[in-house]
């Protein structure tokens, strides 16, 4: 059997048994995590999450960079649209973990880390790629920094240690303003 076989196999199983078209598209733990796209490392595996109760953006590192402040953007739009309110109850994760697998581009592609940061690449220290609890400090800070999000929205910052299992809290859980 091949991969694709064995997806479409195991899609009939969930379809028979596990689907839910009742689902509402605003999350019901009214939850955004933000993580990263290292296969080791499902937020939903890792945090016990059923279907429909958070919404994850995954990109490469679980950082806060320019697409991903868009594509939060566009997903507060469509929670507006589907009667739900971003902002009071609402909590934003960002999740990074150890071993990630972003640092060899320090080395090998500095340009290409620098390009999808939008920043110089004499400027990519600053970002703390190589120590995944600073790096969840600087972007809980960033998150905290944007005044296009409410501020009322409560935001922390975890990272998971891939050879243990278990997911350290770097940055209580705190309003992203006063």
């Amino acid at each position: 059997m091949n991969v694709i076989d064995t997806l479409l196999k195991r899609n009939k199983t969930f379809a028979a048994t596990d689907f839910n078209a009742a689902l509402n598209i605003v999350p019901s733990m009214k939850t955004m995590i933000i993580g990263c796209v290292d296969s080791r490392v499902d937020p939903a595996d890792i945090l016990g999450l059923q279907p429909g109760e958070a919404v994850v953006i995954r990109n490469v590192g679980g950082r806060i960079e320019p697409s991903t402040l868009h594509i939060m953007s566009i997903l507060g739009t469509v929670t507006k649209a589907s009667g739900g309110v971003p902002g009071t109850g609402w909590n934003l994760i960002v999740l990074h973990h150890t071993d990630c697998g972003i640092k060899p581009c320090l080395t090998h592609a500095p340009g290409l880390l620098a390009k999808y940061f939008d920043v110089p690449p004499n400027e990519l220290d600053k970002l703390a790629i190589n120590d995944p609890y600073a790096s969840v400090r600087i972007d809980v800070a960033a998150l905290k920094a944007n005044p296009q999000l409410p501020g009322d929205f409560l935001v922390t910052g975890l990272v998971y240690d891939v050879d243990t299992g278990k997911v350290q809290t770097v940055v209580p859980s705190a309003p992203l303003r006063p």
